[in-house]
């Protein structure tokens, strides 16, 4: 028979992971769900070097250390994990049953952390861009850049915190936008401009150089102008964002907005038992930041909690006393 669980995660990003810390706390028996091979989410998958700023109490933090942080948080906790696993459907009798591509779940209360979705990273559409190796979406490790010629593309925050990061190890950091403004945070547009990065806008990639699986320049042109531009780099990095897919959500019976979740003040989705954090969700004034995140956790937590038992208090003592 499947195993019974108080709370079931479905997504193994940080929000999923400290969720899952949490629930711990309350002494829930807690599985995590993840459709990725490994846990940790986009920081750890399309972002693990890149600098993150908006952890309380962490002037910075990678997006591994941030993984490894929480993973090192959830360790003393036997935590069910079950990877590669896609959520197809959620059906509600005695208990919650959840069915993956892998078979299915049964969970008295379930909490969504599913991020944006399943994802990867939208890709540069210049003919011959999949051919060739040093053409890169994330970055694993970046000492491995060290002496070398990069350039930079897109206008994001990515793009702009990957430029920084290069700077101080890079023989050459260069970063192209389409537009003359950039879409990052004010604080790392200052830092960028300040920087010995060489900044290129407006520019649009038109083609790539290269030969033997090795592009060698990328060509630009200047928006509404003839002028061109001919960079050599030992690396070009993409930085587009991502694509994601929330797969099946809509047929899981949960009210949407805009392929969000909507919730309550308690998390709370349509669904009684039912509760989403993180990006997934949505309610009025919500800030997309890791740390929204992280606080709505524990509020969905003991909302799910009480919905196991009514008599339990939503509201805990303070975490320090548990």
């Amino acid at each position: 028979m499947t195993e019974l669980y108080d709370i079931t995660i479905i997504g193994g990003g940080p929000v999923g992971l400290f969720t899952a810390f949490y629930a711990h706390l309350r002494q829930a028996k807690v599985k995590i769900i993840d459709s990725l091979p490994q846990l940790g989410g986009q920081p750890a998958i399309l972002y693990p070097e890149k600098t993150i700023l908006d952890i309380p109490a962490f002037p910075r933090l990678t997006g591994q250390e941030l993984t490894d942080n929480l993973l090192a948080q959830l360790e003393p906790f036997e935590t069910s994990i079950c990877l590669n696993e896609t959520v197809t459907g959620i059906a509600q009798g005695e208990h919650f049953t959840i069915t993956t591509s892998k078979g299915e779940h049964a969970s008295k209360a379930i909490i969504i952390a599913m991020g944006g979705g399943a994802f990867k990273p939208r890709p540069l559409e210049l003919e011959h861009a999949e051919d060739f190796e040093n053409i890169h979406y994330h970055v694993a490790n970046i000492q491995q850049y060290a002496g070398q010629h990069v350039v930079v593309l897109g206008g994001g925050d990515s793009a702009v915190d990957w430029s920084l990061a290069f700077e101080p190890i890079a023989k050459s950091t260069q970063i192209v936008h389409r537009r003359d403004h950039f879409r990052a945070m004010e604080h790392s547009v200052e830092a960028l401009k300040s920087s010995t990065v060489t900044i290129h806008t407006p520019y649009i990639p038109k083609a790539l150089q290269g030969e033997n699986g090795l592009a060698t320049a990328i060509e630009l042109t200047k928006v509404k102008s003839d002028e061109s531009l001919n960079l050599p780099f030992d690396h070009l990095f993409v930085n587009y964002g991502f694509k994601s897919s929330v797969g099946s959500l809509k047929e899981w019976g949960l009210e949407l907005q805009r392929h969000r979740i909507l919730v309550n003040s308690k998390q709370e989705t349509s669904i009684p038992g039912i509760y989403a954090v993180g990006d997934c969700c949505s309610y009025e004034g919500k800030v997309d930041l890791i740390a929204t995140g992280l606080g709505e956790a524990p509020t969905a937590v003991n909302n799910a909690m009480h919905f196991i038992n009514p008599a339990e208090k939503v509201q805990p003592k303070h975490s320090s006393s548990l």
